[in-house]
C-alpha cells in the first residue's frame, strides 16, 4: 500500500480542513484529487483523540470511493457521528489530533493462527453479528491473540467470548497503513 510522506500528509490536511468546513458550515468539503494513490478505491479509518483520550473513530473497511473522499467522510463522522461521544465542538478542533487507517482489502482466514497482532486488523461475523479491531488495537492493549479475539467477539460483536473457535464464524484479516498528524510535525 505504501503512502508517501507528502500523500500522508495530504490525508492528513484533508481530514483536518474537511471537519474545519463541516463544523462550521454543516457542509462537506469540496476537494478533487488526482494522485493515482489517493484516488484508489480504500477503505480507511480516521480517530480522532483530544488531550491523548479517544475522541472518535469510524471508518468504512471496504474501499466503495476514492480514499482521499473516504478520508474526507470519515473525518466528519468520527467527530459527529460516533454514538460513545457528543459531537465535536469547533472550539475544540484545536485540541484534536487525526490519525489515518488506509486499509488493504479483506481477506478471510480458516485459522486464528494466521493472525499475526500488531500487523493485522481482524473482523470477526457470525450471522448477522460482526466486529472489528484495527491493528494497533493488538499493540496499545498488549493483548494475547486469544484476549483480542475473546473481546472482539464479547464487546464488539456482542457475541459469546469463545465464538471466534466457531468455525461457523467468519474471520477476515487485513493490514492498515497508520499515521497521524504528530507523525508529520
Amino acid at each position: 500500500m505504501l503512502l508517501n510522506q507528502e500523500q500522508r500528509k495530504k490525508l492528513l490536511g484533508i481530514a483536518r480542513k474537511s471537519l474545519e468546513t463541516y463544523l462550521k458550515s454543516g457542509k462537506k468539503l469540496e476537494i478533487s484529487e488526482t494522485d493515482p494513490v489517493l484516488t484508489k478505491e480504500m477503505g480507511a479509518f480516521v480517530t480522532l483523540q483530544e488531550k491523548g483520550q479517544l475522541r472518535g473513530c469510524i471508518g468504512r473497511l471496504i474501499g466503495d470511493q476514492p480514499l482521499y473522499l473516504t478520508v474526507r467522510d470519515m473525518a466528519v463522522e468520527a467527530a459527529v457521528g460516533d454514538p460513545r461521544f457528543p459531537p465535536v465542538e469547533l472550539s475544540e478542533l484545536k485540541d484534536i489530533e487525526m490519525e489515518i487507517s488506509a486499509l488493504s482489502p479483506m481477506e478471510r482466514v480458516d485459522s486464528a493462527d494466521k493472525i499475526q497482532l500488531g500487523v493485522h486488523g481482524v473482523l470477526v461475523r457470525k450471522g448477522y453479528r460482526s466486529g472489528v479491531y484495527l491493528p494497533q488495537v493488538a499493540t496499545e492493549t498488549g493483548w494475547s491473540r486469544e484476549e483480542f479475539l475473546s473481546s472482539l467477539c464479547a464487546h464488539k460483536a456482542g457475541l459469546a467470548a469463545d465464538a471466534w473457535k466457531d468455525p461457523s464464524t467468519e474471520i477476515y484479516i487485513f493490514s492498515a497503513e497508520v499515521f497521524s498528524e504528530k507523525d508529520t510535525k
